[in-house]
């Protein structure tokens, strides 16, 4: 059972990035799929979640508007699309997936994919 993280990388203030998520080994459509965000010196936060069953889409008010999570069922896959891109959205980012629903707390999720690097330059 895996989750892959991929997309990241280096882009100037207001640009765009498509983050992926992979899932091996369980199916994303049974799990509600959260992307949290971990900047140095700063805890780990919740960005955005897919939810597993009504397919609820949440977002944290600093990316609400900026940031679009969508799932592909047949790719297995949790995409979040993040457009007008600022300094402060540099971090790492992270996937995870909870059987049962989307919550900001971290312990609850069952499993984590390994983070994908986000820079974002004024």
């Amino acid at each position: 059972v895996q989750l892959q993280a991929s997309g990241g990388g280096s882009v100037q203030s207001g640009g765009s990035l498509r983050l992926g998520c992979a899932a091996f080994g369980f199916t994303v459509d049974g799990y509600a799929i959260g992307w949290f965000r971990q900047a140095p010196g700063k805890e780990r936060e919740g960005v955005s979640c897919f939810s597993r069953d009504d397919g609820t889409t949440l977002y944290a008010d600093s990316v609400k508007g900026r940031f679009t999570i969508s799932r592909d069922n047949a790719k297995n896959t949790v995409y979040l699309q993040m457009n007008s891109l600022k300094p402060e959205d540099t971090a790492v980012y992270y996937c995870a997936a909870d059987r049962h629903y989307c919550t900001a707390f971290v312990e609850e999720y069952d499993y984590w994919g390994q983070g994908t690097q986000v820079t974002v330059s004024s």
